[in-house]
């Protein structure tokens, strides 16, 4: 079962969708380098996302 995306704004969540992400484990899967280089991921929403992956058990990818 796949987990919503938490609350990171919207430029990215924006981001996230366009690129096909549209759940948090999909988001771990992808990577801190690879959110980063999408316009809209900023520090902040790595690190709510990062939260909200340990919650859960799981990381992002390095």
């Amino acid at each position: 079962m796949a987990t919503e995306l938490p609350r990171i704004g919207a430029p990215a969540t924006r981001a996230l969708t366009q690129e096909g992400i549209t759940s948090l484990e999909q988001a771990g899967d992808a990577g801190e380098a690879a959110l980063l280089a999408l316009h809209g991921v900023g520090p902040k929403a790595i690190r709510i996302l990062r939260e909200a992956l340990a919650e859960q058990g799981l990381q992002l990818k390095a």
